[in-house]
């Protein structure tokens, strides 16, 4: 599969609503991963293998079908973390100090 089909699915707006909506609730720990990943899958160096799985991992945090409820304090975004941790495992050698950064800096922003 083509990057562009999981562009399309996962789409800015999407990801961006999600994470600012749920950003206090989610907390840092789930957010960092999420945008790392996000800042890796928006840099040409990155794979498309690697875009697939960040999509994927993304398209799963971004989903309003969960293993988990979102709903659920704390425990509901357990599932998320996961499928983050998951995907940033695997592609970790493509998470630049650059998208670290931006991530810190878009928490910052978020969080103070």
């Amino acid at each position: 599969m083509s990057d562009n089909k999981f562009e399309k699915e996962l789409s800015e707006n999407s990801f961006w609503d999600k994470t600012k909506n749920f950003a206090k609730v989610a907390g840092k720990i789930v957010l960092e991963p999420a945008l790392k990943l996000y800042y890796s899958a928006q840099d040409s160096d990155t794979p498309i293998w690697a875009k697939t799985t960040v999509y994927s991992g993304l398209g799963y945090f971004i989903s309003p079908i969960d293993a988990i409820p979102d709903i659920t304090p704390i425990i509901g975004y357990s599932d998320d973390l996961g499928v983050l941790v998951a995907a940033f495992a695997a592609v970790a050698a493509y998470i630049k100090s650059e998208h670290a950064i931006k991530a810190k800096e878009t928490l910052k922003q978020w969080f103070g």
